[in-house]
């Protein structure tokens, strides 16, 4: 290839483009021009294969529309694309998914990559263990509180014969009763009204 002709190509391409391969799942906004107005329509969709190479390449998306697989190319440098965003990362080792379009409903799916192994710390603390959200318990430092007893228990500890210290004692009054509740001692007004009755009686 001619010189001048790579340094044309060179110019259009663009490095605002993320990286993305067969099987990711993508949303492409793009310029749709109709008469005098322009808007911008979005396609998502799973790429099923890129092709080319420099400002030729091209990627197929393709998704399901009603129940109708829709494919559509997109030329991956062109002005008209506005921005690539990625939505998943499929777990395939093809290149080429071509499979797809014999496939209908949940089976024209791609498994998404999952995380295996633990969380490193990085991880952790981008989700949210090191920020405060979510703290961790120090098994080291805390102390146990310490249990107070139950009143039941407490009860039930204490002698039967001997009566708890805050209740009063059977034969003693209540401090709050009134006095009028407490029996007097007897007088000795009734024994003289009795020696003036025999007195006055007669005899015989």
């Amino acid at each position: 290839m001619h010189r001048i002709i790579q340094d044309l190509e060179q110019r259009q391409l663009r490095s605002d483009r993320p990286r993305f391969k067969p099987g990711d799942t993508v949303r492409v906004h793009f310029q749709v021009i109709e008469g005098q107005r322009r808007r911008v329509q979005v396609f998502e969709g799973i790429v099923i294969k890129r092709q080319g190479a420099g400002a030729r390449e091209t990627f197929t998306v393709r998704k399901q529309s009603f129940g109708v697989g829709v494919e559509r190319t997109f030329p991956l440098h062109s002005p008209k694309i506005e921005k690539i965003e990625v939505a998943a990362i499929g777990d395939v080792s093809r290149a080429k998914l071509y499979y797809l379009r014999g496939k209908v409903g949940k089976k024209a799916r791609v498994r998404e990559v999952q995380r295996r192994g633990p969380l490193s710390s990085a991880d952790a603390v981008g989700a949210g263990a090191g920020d405060g959200t979510q703290p961790e318990p120090d098994t080291g430092t805390a102390a146990e509180p310490e249990q107070q007893p139950q009143p039941e228990a407490a009860a039930a500890e204490e002698p039967a014969g001997e009566p708890a210290a805050d209740e009063p004692a059977a034969d003693e009054p209540a401090a709050d009763e009134p006095a009028a509740a407490q029996p007097e001692p007897p007088t000795e007004e009734p024994e003289a009204e009795a020696e003036e009755a025999g007195a006055e009686a007669p005899r015989v």
